[in-house]
């Protein structure tokens, strides 16, 4: 059975899926938590822990909107727990979340935006889909790549981004952040038009 989709007025859901702890902290599977983490940075808000929805979350104004910053600290394959619980209590229809996670399918350093869909095979997403009972909420991709994967992605998505790397990674999170922002004040069209463009040479 789907949440309940009753709207709360401008009030919006913001998901960054990641493993919780230290050791996980600045690993490739975390990017969409170290989205959320950068975001909150800008815009002032202080996650918290919230142990009614297994959380680190904030809420405040941003860019003329009510918004939830949300960590679910649950491991990856669970953070639908957390989710659902936020959403039922809140009573945020699926129109008004967006789930940031990384993807190793994009090259590293890219991103995109997508109304619906399915999990893509990612663990997180699996959880979100299943336990929202839909899939007919917007995401936020965001490239990881898999040329360092040799043949093991399960290593791959838990290893940490190496020195050479952290610039991209810093540019990637900051235009997510940017493309957030557009979500929340124009919608997902509007942010899928400003921010999916493909990498020109590249089948993305």
């Amino acid at each position: 059975m789907s949440v309940s989709t009753r709207i709360k007025a401008e009030l919006k859901l913001i998901v960054g899926l990641g493993n919780p702890g230290a050791a996980y902290k600045r690993t490739r599977h975390n990017t969409g938590a170290l989205t959320v983490e950068r975001l909150a940075r800008k815009t002032g808000l202080t996650l918290k822990p919230n142990s009614s929805f297994k959380s680190l979350s904030a809420i405040g104004g941003y860019a003329g909107r009510t918004v939830i910053l949300f960590l679910p600290q649950t491991f990856m394959n669970l953070s639908g727990e957390a989710v659902a619980g936020i959403v039922r209590k809140k009573h945020i229809a699926p129109s008004d979340i967006l789930v940031v996670y990384d993807d190793v399918a994009l090259p590293f350093g890219e991103i995109r935006l997508k109304a619906s869909g399915g999990s893509g095979g990612h663990n997180g997403m699996v959880s979100v889909i299943e336990r929202l009972g839909t899939k007919d909420f917007a995401r936020l991709k965001l490239g990881i790549g898999s040329e360092g994967a040799a043949g093991n992605l399960s290593d791959y998505v838990l290893s940490k981004f190496n020195k050479n790397e952290q610039v991209v990674l810093g540019e990637m999170l900051e235009k997510a952040a940017d493309a957030i922002e557009v979500w929340a004040t124009q919608g997902i069209d509007a942010a899928m038009n400003c921010f999916n463009i493909k990498t020109k040479g590249k089948k993305t």
